[in-house]
């Protein structure tokens, strides 16, 4: 099964027998704004004009957790998360499309959460809301009681020490700005730099200028110029594990298994007794 759709798939199959459930997640990362900009709005962005029939999903608030000491945007409580995507009307047996403004990072995070507790068919939007072509609808729909049950994988999710040791035994790929992993700058968290052995690679080098991931074979040849060869054990992480989750949709379309540090360089930063690298070495 393919992680990603075409806007044009998607519009086919909303008009097929079996519609899938669409989920619009739009959210960008909320830092410092110039004075008097209000912060993003992604249930106004939403309520302005979505795909026909999808229904929003707060990525701060369903997605992830209360930011502390687990990172900024931590694993949600499972039954808050179960109970959003049944007032979706996610089921198990039905396929989820998931999309969000343009950047992928929220979607693939509804993605992520989605697979790794068991739901068997979840696609991203490829290039996000921007490439749809079809009319926008401001109706909110209220679809009927979905019956999804989230039950966590046994693989598939680092904590701090899994991702330590995965720098060691397989590879940890950072896949936030190559300045952030290299200490250079830190806009956000306490302390800059990257987790010993891990290894650089932005996300934004997952995809082409107009923001749709790059061919699978192109993805294939970056991840095993990056180390993450046949039998390789790989995770990622990230800043709070959304753009990370990015990065693990990457691997899907390539082909490559990954699991997720979802705590990330939030967590990890947060600990003085964790150590940090500089510098683009990994060590």
């Amino acid at each position: 099964m393919n992680a990603i759709i075409t806007a044009t798939e998607l519009a086919s199959e909303l008009t097929g027998d079996y519609p899938p459930v669409v989920l619009d997640v739009r959210w960008q990362l909320s830092v410092a704004k110039a004075a008097g900009e209000p912060p993003f709005d992604g249930r106004a962005a939403y309520a302005s004009g979505h795909v026909p029939g999808a229904v929003y999903v707060d990525l701060d608030r369903e997605l992830a957790g209360a930011p502390g000491a687990r990172g900024r945007h931590p694993l949600p409580d499972l039954a808050v998360f179960g109970a959003a995507m049944r007032r979706a009307g996610v089921s198990a047996a039905r396929p989820v499309v998931v999309y969000d403004g343009g950047q992928g990072w929220a979607a693939a995070r509804a993605w992520w959460l989605l697979r790794w507790t068991g739901h068997p068919n979840v696609r991203v939007l490829d290039g996000g809301l921007p490439f749809w072509r079809g009319d926008l609808s401001v109706d909110e729909p209220v679809p009927s009681e979905g019956d999804f049950d989230p039950a966590p994988a046994v693989g598939g999710l680092l904590d701090a020490d899994g991702a330590a040791a995965l720098a060691r035994s397989g590879v940890l790929f950072d896949a936030r700005a190559g300045e952030r992993y290299r200490g250079e700058v830190e806009p956000i968290d306490p302390v800059g730099g990257h987790i010993p052995g891990a290894v650089s690679a932005p996300t934004t080098e997952n995809v082409g200028p107009d923001g749709r991931f790059l061919p699978a074979e192109e993805l294939v040849d970056r991840f095993k110029a990056l180390g993450a060869s046949d039998g390789t054990e790989v995770g990622v992480y990230c800043g709070s594990g959304v753009s990370g989750a990015h990065e693990v949709l990457a691997l899907a379309v390539a082909g490559i298994p990954a699991a997720l540090y979802v705590g990330s360089w939030s967590e990890w930063s947060s600990d003085p007794s964790r150590p940090v690298a500089t510098g683009p070495d990994p060590q």
